[in-house]
């Protein structure tokens, strides 16, 4: 009976499901919002896509062993063959990841202490548009050969 009592006196007091309860961050990137849902036992202090590295880096603080837990649309991130990179502190960790047409469920474990994590994929948003890369190189082509045909100097 002492058992249950203190059981209960336990869950009143210090409920399990406030430490792992699935947590949002909202993410802008230019005109784009994204709502990321996480669980960790720790706190998130920030999160930001880093175009160049095709990553998302999330820093972090107050951290306990634990599971990190993040969904990511496969709009912001997503990787070939599901093949991303997970970094925890700059250490490349192994991870379990579940994803459909629409979004990657990345969980791997995070030590007590950590600071930082960096989890790179192949393409990130926002892209530069290819269609404009071609459109862009297609009209430098005729201006440079219109110029060289007329004997036009610009200069």
């Amino acid at each position: 009976m002492k058992k249950y009592l203190l059981f209960i006196i336990l869950l009143v007091f210090f409920p399990l499901s406030n430490i792992f309860a699935e947590q949002t961050y909202d993410l802008v990137i230019d005109e784009h919002s994204f709502e990321l849902k996480y669980e960790l036992n720790g706190d998130v202090i920030a999160m930001a896509l880093d175009q160049e590295l095709t990553s998302l880096l999330i820093g972090i603080e107050n951290t306990k062993d634990s599971t990190f837990t993040i969904d990511l649309p496969n709009e912001m991130i997503r990787s070939v063959d599901n093949a991303f990179a997970v970094l925890v502190n700059g250490l490349e960790v192994d991870y379990e990841i579940l994803s459909d047409n629409n979004s990657s469920h990345l969980e791997f474990f995070v030590p007590s202490g950590t600071e930082e994590i960096e989890i790179i994929g192949t393409f990130v948003i926002p892209e530069f548009p290819f269609g404009l890369v071609l459109i862009f190189g297609t009209i430098m082509t005729v201006v440079c050969l219109v110029t060289r045909r007329s004997g036009s100097n610009f200069i």
